[in-house]
């Protein structure tokens, strides 16, 4: 077999492999031997059948198995002699197009060689790191926010019609088919007007009712409704109005601490205190993680693959098209041609992509499986009542899995960086903090870039409320 080299010009490369005629005859008797003795023939004992008739019955088709193995074979062992990695498929043909067995095979492969990273002093990298402590101001605004998020309602005065949002209480009895159905009656029911809570149809008609009131609903139950008896189904609901109230904001007590599971208000604000320098804690570090990766951007200098650029502008500039025209879900549009921007922005992305690559395998950076068990857990909340479903979508799924490890990779080789470079803490207040985290942009370094979307489609939960 021989390989000569043809393109040597920055990272392209360019190679012609020939596969002589013998190599290829003894790869095939190679293959037939080897399934001789499990082959079987009219007229011939299990694993007696002459090699000659074998090459005669299965030659042709060992021999385009051989063939792809001997090319494969020698572009594997070019690289491993090499050392060189491709930036992506290397592009193989096939030249003598008119080849007939007994001539040689002769193929060319072409592709761009990934750069050499060069080694980086990180402790050279000096950087600053926000700190923001919850004051009491801050602690008491996010007390009168759970206090509205978690409304208290008083009786309105009466002869008031109630409104969306308020709590109406009722008794209801429903039939469908002039029978009443289990699940459909109820006394003293508490109702918030707008919750959606109930069947599509029947809180609206509850608008304006005031207490003592007594009104008939008329509805019909979704056709994917979860009991199959009543799907479809036309139904009558007979409500009386017992009370009509409006909502305020719950007091900032003890109550409202145990209705957000503290034992006291004392207890609460401490959760309050401790969630506030969580959330900071977290701005700060996108905002350090921004910083370390504009230093990196300068510091690392080496040349890029073309068609990896490329491939990164196509794809930024395809899915902020997408951004910014939600209504196309299909890729049935015109073309989307990469500005300039696309591509300075793919430049970077690629090239940060490639550096913190290399050092997280140069430092052994791993994924644990209970690692990404848990990033698995934390998507799935997002999608209430399917979480094993998409936990399965996931385990089946080799690409979601890869898009779900490359930020959790990203983010242990950022921190491992941090640890080398020069980091000094600075005391800031929270309107600072907040103002360079809305200088970030959206863009995000993922490594390494996954081109699929997939993403589960949970089933619609049915309401099973009436």
């Amino acid at each position: 077999m021989q390989v000569t080299e043809t393109l040597n010009e920055g990272l392209k490369r360019g190679y012609n492999i020939v596969v002589t005629a013998a190599e290829l005859s003894a790869k095939v008797d190679e293959k037939l031997t080897e399934s001789q003795p499990t082959i079987e023939m009219k007229g011939f004992r299990k694993g007696k059948v002459p090699l000659a008739l074998l090459k005669k019955q299965y030659g042709q088709r060992m021999m385009g198995e051989a063939m792809q193995e001997s090319i494969d074979g020698a572009m594997s062992k070019h690289l491993e002699d090499s050392g060189e990695r491709p930036a992506m498929e290397p592009a193989v043909k096939m030249t003598n197009e008119d080849w007939k067995e007994g001539d040689d095979v002769n193929v060319e492969m072409s592709y761009e060689a990934l750069p050499t990273i060069p080694e980086l002093d990180f402790k050279s990298i000096k950087l600053n790191k926000m700190t923001v402590k919850a004051d009491k101001k801050s602690v008491d605004e996010a007390l009168s926010n759970l206090a509205e998020t978690a409304q208290d309602f008083e009786d309105r005065k009466k002869g008031s019609k109630a409104k969306d949002g308020d709590q109406i209480t009722i008794d209801f009895l429903g039939k469908v088919d002039g029978e009443a159905f289990e699940g459909g009656t109820a006394e003293d029911y508490p109702l918030v007007l707008g919750s959606n809570s109930f069947i599509p149809g029947f809180e609206k008609q509850l608008l304006d009712s005031k207490v003592d009131q007594e009104i008939v609903v008329n509805v019909k139950f979704p056709n994917d409704y979860g009991s199959e008896n009543l799907a479809g189904k036309d139904a009558v609901f007979e409500c009386k109005i017992k009370a009509v109230k409006s909502p305020k904001a719950m007091a900032i007590s003890d109550d409202l601490a145990k209705k957000f599971g503290a034992e006291d208000l004392k207890g609460l604000r401490t959760q309050v205190t401790e969630r506030l320098e969580t959330e900071y804690t977290g701005a700060s570090r996108a905002v350090i993680k921004r910083d370390l990766l504009d230093s990196l951007d300068k510091l690392a200098k080496f040349e890029l693959p073309p068609s990896l650029v490329e491939a990164e502008a196509g794809q930024i500039a395809h899915q902020l098209w997408h951004d910014e025209n939600p209504e196309v879900e299909g890729h049935d549009h015109p073309d989307i041609n990469p500005t300039e921007e696309h591509n300075n922005l793919a430049v970077r992305r690629v090239r940060l992509g490639l550096l913190l690559a290399e050092v997280g395998q140069k430092a052994e950076i791993q994924i644990t499986d209970s690692e990404m068990t848990q990033a698995i857990m934390n998507q799935a909340r997002q999608y209430p009542g399917k979480e094993r479903e998409f936990f399965e979508f996931v385990q089946q799924n080799q690409q979601m899995q890869q898009q779900m490890r490359a930020p959790l990779f990203e983010d242990k080789v950022v921190d491992y960086i941090l640890e080398l470079a020069v980091v000094t803490e600075k005391p800031t207040s929270k309107q600072d903090l907040q103002k360079s985290v809305e200088a970030l942009d959206e863009e995000v370094v993922q490594l390494p870039k996954s081109k699929s979307k997939a993403k589960p489609k949970p089933k619609t939960k049915p309401k099973a409320k009436s």
